[in-house]
């Protein structure tokens, strides 16, 4: 997602391409100054990301970010 677009909604889904060996998939959780915050889907330590370094979620990586949050919820990891 360019950083000239809005910011999204809070729980929207997007992808951190910026600082891993592999694209990351968080939720988007808020901002903090020129940052964007995001969490694992399962939940777990929020971390920062610059807009820049994000793109959309593809359908895919959105369903498996549901199926995993509704499997931590199930096993009581999340609520």
């Amino acid at each position: 997602m360019p950083a000239e677009e809005q910011v999204p909604a809070i729980g929207t889904i997007v992808v951190d391409v910026g600082r891993w060996d592999q694209p990351l998939v968080g939720e988007f959780r808020g901002v903090a100054g020129p940052y964007w915050t995001l969490r694992s889907p399962k939940g777990g330590t929020e971390w920062e990301v610059r807009p820049e370094h994000t793109r959309d979620a593809t359908p895919a990586e959105r369903l498996a970010a549901r199926t995993a949050r509704e499997n931590a919820r199930s096993r009581g990891e999340v609520a």
